[in-house]
Order: C-alpha cells, then structure tokens, then sequence
C-alpha cells in the first residue's frame, strides 16, 4: 500500500505552493515582510512601523534607506560635549528629494530624522494635501532642530532632544496653490486646515517616535514637534 507515501507527496507539494504563493505576495506587499528592506514606495503595512524604528538606533540603517531613497546620506563631521553632543549629524535633505522646500534651509539634524522626514512627507502629508486641499505641498516652515537646552528652557530636568539635534519643530506648511496652512490659526481654524494638521500628526506618529501637537500644551500652540527619542521598549508618544 502506497497511500501514506502519496499523501505524505501530495501534503508536500501543497506547502510548496503555498509557500512559493506566499513568497511572492510579500515581494509585492513588503510592508507585511519584516525582512524586506524599507523603501519610501513601500505601501504601509504590518511590519512597516518596526522597520522605521528600526533605524532610530541603527544609523548605517538609516543611511542604507536614504541611500534607496535618493537621499544624500552623507555625515557632517560631530559636533558639541556632554549631553549636546552631536555624533550623528547630517543636512536635513529629504524634503528637497521630495520636492518640498525647507524654511530655512540650511537645517541639520540625526539621520532618523531626515528619514522620518521623507517618510512623513511622501506617505502622509502630500496624500492628505492633495485628498483635502487637491493642491500638493511645496514649502514646510521649521522653527528648529538642534538647541543646547532641557526640556522647557529650565535649568534642571531632562534634556531635550534638540539638545542633540534628534527633533524638528513644524510650524507651517505651503501648498501649491499658494495657501498657508500654519499651525497656530489652522488647528482650530476652517474645517479642511483642522482636518488637515490632524491628519498630518497622526501620520506623523508612524514615523517619529515622539509627536507633539497644539492638544498637548500651549507650548505647543504654534508648531508639531517631531523626535525620535530611543526609549526603552521602543514606545512612542504621539499628542
């Protein structure tokens, strides 16, 4: 009798479909592989969150992504001492790969940054400008990225990220059509630019590992601080 050899052959060559199905449905869906390098073209899935905190600690990552990205990954030499010290330092270039003036320009920060840059701006905020506005966004005003300073400009307490150059505050953001969408009027101003900036914080929130916006305190009344603070467990505030 052969029949526990035949179906042994049968149950085989029915997982060897199925994994070969499966393996190429991940190539064409990467955000559910693990495994498959992020690209800024991949369709956001399952496993694309941990990738991106994935490079918050890992910074030949980080540079790798940039690298498929079209994003100039090049280091800036260190700067600074004790806590404000800059090891990973870089020119914020994502936005002009992507064809979005930065106000001022000339701003540098860590890698993860600029990443999380890229990421925000290609999968968040040009598809909610173009869904609401029908205009995309060319110019995003910034207030800052690297400050020698504690949280809250105190003497004491925790330091900053921008003490180390690892956050940017956003403060507004230029459409095509020449609209200015600030944060400070547009949080509760006319229903497109309210829907708007909280549709960009919450995508946001996948790409930084910090997200602050005007709901957490009037210190933020006027700008979205974005991080990406390493914590333990990888956890993420996002308000």
């Amino acid at each position: 009798m052969s029949f526990p050899f035949d179906r042994f052959v049968v149950a085989a060559l029915l997982l060897g479909c199925l994994l070969f199905a499966g393996r190429g449905w991940l190539r064409e869906h990467p955000g559910y592989d693990p495994w498959a390098p992020l690209t800024l073209e991949e369709k956001p899935g399952w496993a694309t969150p941990r990738k991106l905190s994935a490079l918050r600690a890992d910074r030949d990552l980080c540079r790798a992504f940039l690298e498929r990205s079209r994003i100039d990954r090049r280091a800036l030499t260190p700067l600074g001492e004790g806590s404000c010290r800059r090891d990973d330092r870089k020119r914020l270039a994502a936005p002009q790969a992507l064809d979005v003036s930065l106000v001022p320009a000339r701003a540098e920060a860590t890698c993860s940054v600029d990443a999380g840059l890229a990421w925000w701006l290609r999968n968040g905020v040009q598809p909610q400008a173009e869904a609401i506005f029908g205009s995309k966004v060319v110019r995003v005003e910034q207030l800052g990225t690297y400050n020698c300073r504690r949280i809250g400009g105190g003497s004491d307490g925790s330091w900053s990220e921008h003490a180390t150059g690892n956050a940017i505050d956003i403060s507004a953001l230029i459409l095509a059509d020449g609209r200015r969408v600030t944060v400070r009027k547009g949080w509760t101003g006319s229903v497109e630019e309210a829907a708007f900036l909280h549709a960009i914080r919450d995508a946001a929130c996948d790409a930084f590992a910090t997200v602050l916006s005007p709901d957490y305190n009037a210190a933020h009344a006027d700008h979205l601080h974005l991080d990406q603070a390493i914590r333990v467990g990888g956890w993420r505030a996002c308000r």
